[in-house]
């Protein structure tokens, strides 16, 4: 495709800027009326305690949606949830060509089988080193090193220059399994020349470089060799090297290793389909844990986030149906606490002590290591693509100042920090915000998915702060009270300060209220409805401080 002289080369983050997770880029090519648009990643983050009952957090597609003929295809970086995790639900809305590796293919597939038969999404699936024409983009994926197998940075050539969108990365020559990052490519793509790096921010704030997976690996077997009782592993499931290493490590000390979770058995399936687990010893499953000596067993199971329906916390709070933590044995937390899981991860931890069982974690050995770079890791990527401008990525607020920061101070003449929904024009002339979409979330509550203001969750967290009140009133037409009112609590105080009924102040309050309408007016059912729920609030405020949410049913006889 040729260039004209309104063309630009855009790039919209509409998750994955100003926050770790939920990442998805557009990148965008044509006049400002007649753009043809590359997705990379359709991510997803996770639900806390803001957002009570929510499973999933989806980045707001409805920009994209609406102009989903221009979209010409998704091209996906790697299979952790933070990049590919949005598929399933949201790829039906847009039907663009899907674009990705044998690894994030398969576990695409095995996921959507595991969701109760959920349909499956199309995948053109892409080698690692392949360069494809997507539209207007020419796209190259470059291997890198990250905690997954097949993670790969972009190289988007346009007629208006070439990008490159480095995924989750990390400078790892020994990464247990898979090919390293190839740096002699990387290197190649700056001589050709770049006009902008897009770029992961996640360790931006950390000096020095990051372990390899093999000091792991090597780290790991000491640890099992040298226990003298059962030893419990829990990892991302996603990192399939330090499954293998696990494995490995078993097999030096005389284990047998027990797989425990869903999720990580999901995982060793297809990574033994795509042939990443050759020459590692089969595992065990469940049913032998229980008559294996507590010398010859290693267990490898899900919950290293504390997730309450993961293996580990289930175990922890002796509700696992075939498997047990005894006083002298250990549990290995190779990975790190994602923010937001501290409380959950702590709540395990400390069941597991109450019974004895020893604890590692990263603060103590070195038993995990992360998959972002570090600022002398980040330098020589700089060095190698040589990037006339940068866009920090992937990365709270914090993070992406420093990594702005870091990059002008090793000579990088444009940077450029936003935020989701924020358009950087890359070229032509200097990088800029030019403009700025509509973004937000979507919510995936159990199986809906919607937008905040549709999914009741708002009202969730008033009722967790302070609770629901219900009242009914029944009245005939001419607006006389036939009984008197009732109140049913959810959430309250049964008694105030003074050891009053809640209820009976309550039912009192709305007594007052209705008695305060005059009767011509009290046929006006919402009328009647309103000033109830007035009287409600108002006595809760007065006698509790908090004003609950309150309904009020009128039934008029």
């Amino acid at each position: 495709m040729t260039k004209t002289n309104k063309d630009e080369l855009v790039f919209l983050p509409l998750g994955g800027v100003g926050e770790i997770g939920m990442n998805l880029g557009l990148y965008g090519f044509g006049s400002r009326r007649d753009r043809t648009w590359l997705m990379v990643d359709l991510g997803v983050t996770f639900g806390d305690e803001k957002t009570p009952g929510v499973d999933l957090v989806y980045p707001d597609i409805s920009f994209i949606e609406e102009q989903k003929e221009r979209l010409a295809g998704i091209v996906i970086t790697h299979a952790h949830e933070d990049h590919y995790g949005a598929i399933l639900d949201l790829w039906p809305r847009l039907g663009a060509p899907l674009y990705a590796t044998p690894f994030t293919a398969g576990l695409l597939e095995a996921k959507a089988i595991e969701n109760h038969g959920q349909d499956s999404v199309p995948v053109e699936v892409v080698q690692q080193g392949s360069r494809i024409q997507v539209g207007p983009f020419d796209v190259e994926y470059v291997p890198m090193s990250h905690s997954i197998p097949e993670p790969n940075a972009l190289v988007i050539r346009t007629p208006l220059g070439t990008v490159v969108h480095s995924g989750d990365w990390k400078i790892d020559l020994t990464p247990g399994l898979g090919k390293p990052i190839d740096v002699e490519r990387l290197k190649a793509v700056g001589e050709e020349g770049v006009r902008a790096l897009v770029c992961d921010s996640t360790n931006a704030i950390r000096e020095g470089r990051s372990p390899s997976e093999a000091d792991v690996a090597e780290r790991l077997t000491e640890i099992i060799k040298a226990a003298p009782n059962r030893v419990a592993v829990t990892t991302f499931a996603s990192n399939v090297a330090r499954l293998k290493a696990v494995a490995l490590a078993a097999q030096a000390a005389g284990r047998d290793v027990v797989v425990i979770g869903r999720a990580m058995k999901r995982t060793i399936e297809v990574a033994r389909e795509l042939g990443y687990l050759d020459g590692v010893p089969p595992f065990q499953d469940e049913d032998a844990y229980g008559y294996l000596p507590r010398d010859k067993v290693v267990a490898l199971l899900t919950g290293s986030q504390g997730e309450a329906r993961a293996a580990l916390s289930r175990i922890a709070r002796d509700d696992h149906p075939r498997v047990a933590l005894s006083a002298g044995d250990l549990v290995v937390f190779s990975s790190r606490t994602i923010p937001g899981n501290e409380s959950e991860v702590i709540e395990v931890i400390n069941s597991l002590a109450e019974r004895g069982v020893e604890i590692m974690t990263d603060s103590d050995d070195l038993v995990h290591v992360s998959g972002h770079p570090r600022r002398g890791e980040l330098a020589d990527l700089y060095s190698w693509v040589k990037p006339e401008a940068l866009i920090p990525v992937h990365g709270e607020p914090y993070h992406l100042d420093q990594h702005a920061r870091f990059a002008r101070k090793q000579g990088i003449r444009e940077v450029v920090k936003g935020k989701n929904g924020d358009i950087f024009r890359i070229a032509p002339g200097p990088l800029e915000v030019v403009g700025e979409a509509e973004t937000g979330v979507l919510y995936k509550d159990g199986s809906l998915i919607a937008a905040p203001e549709a999914s009741g969750v708002q009202e969730r967290r008033k009722l967790s702060f302070a609770g629901c009140v219900v009242a009914n009133v029944v009245m005939d037409a001419r607006g006389e009270i036939l009984s008197d009112p009732t109140v049913t609590l959810f959430g309250l105080p049964t008694s105030d300060r003074e050891g009053e009924s809640f209820i009976e102040l309550l039912e009192d309050a709305v007594d007052e209220a209705l008695d305060g309408i005059p009767r011509g007016r009290r046929r006006d059912a919402g009328l009647v409805a309103k000033a109830a729920r007035r009287a409600i609030r108002s006595l809760a405020q007065q006698k509790w401080g908090k004003k609950p949410l309150c309904s009020v049913e009128v039934t008029v006889l």
